[in-house]
């Protein structure tokens, strides 16, 4: 169902285009963080760096540059400053701002902010890998597959609840690229923006924008760093490198164009350390307990999916990571002296069979020789982990070799001849798997999984000591905003074991974490404030060509007047929305019809007027 409200109205030279959302109340676009309305986010925490990021929102949206200083102190006072600098940022970067501070110490909490148009964003709270010093005791929250329109975040406010891990790491579908509708559960205050699918660049940037002010979102990105990769619902649907499921070529035009749109926005936007090639595959080194290794099983080197039971699936000549990509992990792997080798990837390396069929080649079942390429690796070093996301669903499984690719049989009593484990994460958000089978029946097929749950959503924590790893599953409802989860079990496998145990409890943090970010800005104003009730914070694009996206929010429900000026100061454009209500909205301008040049751009509500450039080439 399209919640949208499309009214087209005719003006003096043309016509305007209004695209009226129902009321998205919980996105946090408040003046109070103007111009920082996105928040701020941390990344890719190494032993003496961690990425740092923001987005500001300027007054006038032009080509000019603006200055942004940032701070990051070991205090959330912000007196204790360790580093500081600036950062010009302007629409060809999406005014992102995104700084790698260095010279920092390892294993340490900081605090950090920003600074533009003599405001202060929100502080976040950040910490930086340990060295090579034993560690005791590392905690990760694991997530994936956080579509807006399934339900509420509630799984990421848990996480900052209970505030006991060093790093979020994101597997993948950070957000969903189906218009309004698509691929959702209906509620009302849910709903994707734009309201189409994303494939262009300003597609991809207003959704992005979009779902950093979910206030959950916004807060466990200000508490931690992420670590994340990208899926294939961050560009489309079943991607691979040369295509997609979700991809027309013949209605949605070049998919290197859709593709290379997709990446340069996910730039701009996470916290993740650029390459020059835009990789996203990379190690991140906790000390000698840890060596995490992020890949990407999705789009850098897969080939396309073959069809269910087709033999393909077992051609040496298909690769799911490439070349490029497993002679890099090869390399890496063979000075491996970490206790534990972790590795954060897409989808699920288990074999998943019913009455001996592969039910899902997009996985690693589609690409079993590359499968047992890397099963070669993991044998030779010390405790290989996979984490996985993608199948919205909860699993916990010993990795045998697939049952036609030959090798030593798995034995699923003794965990005997199993090359490492894999636990699968969950859905933040979206819809579990409909099988039509029970899971005991799945398991009957499949005895290396130990532990399946298909309906749950929520997030896992992975605890490492240097004698054991666990993963802890807990649950939560996204239908509502609620502040409730439950425990759903825990598995792990110890030191040298290569195969899964199930654990008699969850495990716990055996160290005190930091006072957490505070949630408001440092205030630099004087005397009495008046709030401001209308905030504008993004036109999209800017140059445009036949139209553009203006992102908007009321604190409070008031009627909008828009205008719009040609540089004779000729009104081209008006229109009187009544009663618009608080929340986030967006307004699409259709402006073919004008010529090339500057105009001027007037929203009013609530007694405040925001006016910003636009320019038509």
């Amino acid at each position: 169902m399209k919640n949208i409200l499309l009214a087209l109205c005719a003006f003096l030279l043309g016509t305007f285009t209004l695209a009226a959302q129902k009321e998205n109340t919980r996105l946090k676009a408040g003046a109070e963080f103007a111009p920082f309305f996105h928040g701020v986010a941390s990344g890719d925490p190494l032993a003496d760096k961690v990425v740092i990021w923001t987005r500001v929102t300027p007054a006038v949206f032009n080509e000019d540059n603006i200055e942004v200083s940032w701070r990051i102190a070991t205090d959330t006072a912000m007196t204790e400053i360790v580093s500081s600098g600036t950062f010009e940022t302007n629409a060809t970067r999406d005014y992102t701002v995104k700084v790698d501070v260095l010279n920092l110490r390892p294993a340490t909490y900081y605090y950090y902010d920003f600074k533009a148009f003599d405001k202060y964003s929100i502080r976040g709270r950040t910490k930086t890998a340990p060295t090579a010093a034993e560690l005791s005791n590392l905690r990760f929250a694991v997530v994936s597959c956080s579509n807006y329109e399934y339900g509420y975040f509630n799984a990421y406010k848990q996480i900052v609840k209970r505030n006991d891990v060093d790093a979020v790491l994101h597997l993948g579908d950070y957000f969903y690229e189906y218009e309004t509708g698509g691929y959702s559960a209906g509620i009302s205050e849910r709903v994707h923006e734009p309201a189409q699918e994303t494939i262009n660049l300003t597609d991809y940037r207003v959704r992005f924008s979009h779902y950093r002010l979910d206030e959950d979102l916004k807060a466990i990105h200000q508490q931690y760093p992420f670590i994340a990769v990208w899926d294939d619902h961050e560009s489309a649907n079943d991607s691979y490198k040369d295509g997609a499921e979700n991809h027309d070529e013949a209605t949605e035009g070049s998919w290197e164009e859709r593709k290379g749109s997709a990446i340069q926005a996910y730039m701009e936007w996470m916290p993740i350390r650029e390459q020059a090639n835009n990789s996203i595959v990379r190690k991140i080194n906790y000390g000698n307990l840890v060596n995490l290794y992020m890949l990407d099983t999705r789009i850098e080197g897969r080939d396309a999916q073959v069809q269910t039971g087709s033999p393909e699936a077992f051609s040496t000549n298909r690769r799911l990571l490439g070349d490029e990509q497993f002679n890099w992990l090869k390399s890496e792997l063979e000075n491996s002296t970490a206790k534990w080798n972790v590795f954060g990837q897409q989808v699920m390396m288990a074999p998943l069979r019913v009455a001996g069929v592969a039910i899902n080649p997009d996985q690693w079942d589609g690409y079993d020789f590359e499968r047992n390429r890397v099963y070669d690796l993991f044998d030779n070093v010390d405790n290989a982990i996979v984490l996985t996301g993608d199948i919205h669903t909860s699993w916990a499984n010993d990795l045998p070799n697939s049952i036609l690719s030959g090798g030593l049989p798995y034995n699923p009593l003794t965990g005997d001849n199993s090359h490492g484990v894999e636990f699968v994460c969950t859905s933040v958000t979206s819809p579990g798997l409909d099988l039509p089978i029970p899971v005991e029946l799945i398991q009957v097929n499949n005895p290396h999984m130990k532990y399946i749950d298909l309906t749950q959503k929520g997030y896992m924590i992975l605890d490492l000591t240097s004698q054991r790893a666990q993963a802890d599953w807990f649950y939560v409802d996204v239908n509502t905003p609620n502040n409730d989860q439950t425990y759903g079990a825990s598995f792990l496998t110890n030191d040298g074991d290569k195969f899964l145990t199930e654990a008699n409890e969850p495990s716990y943090s055996l160290y005190d974490p930091a006072t957490l970010a505070p949630p408001k800005p440092i205030d630099l104003s004087t005397g009495v404030k008046e709030l401001e009730y209308l905030s504008v914070f993004c036109v999209y694009p800017n140059p445009f060509g036949d139209a553009f996206i203006v992102q908007y929010a009321l604190e409070k429900a008031g009627d909008l007047d828009i205008k719009l000026f040609n540089l004779s100061g000729q009104e081209v454009v008006h229109k009187k929305i009544d009663a618009v209500g608080p929340g986030v909205h967006y307004i699409k301008v259709n402006a073919q019809h004008l010529t090339t040049g500057m105009y001027s751009l007037l929203i009013s509500s609530n007694g405040e007027t925001k006016a910003m450039a636009v320019l038509k080439k």
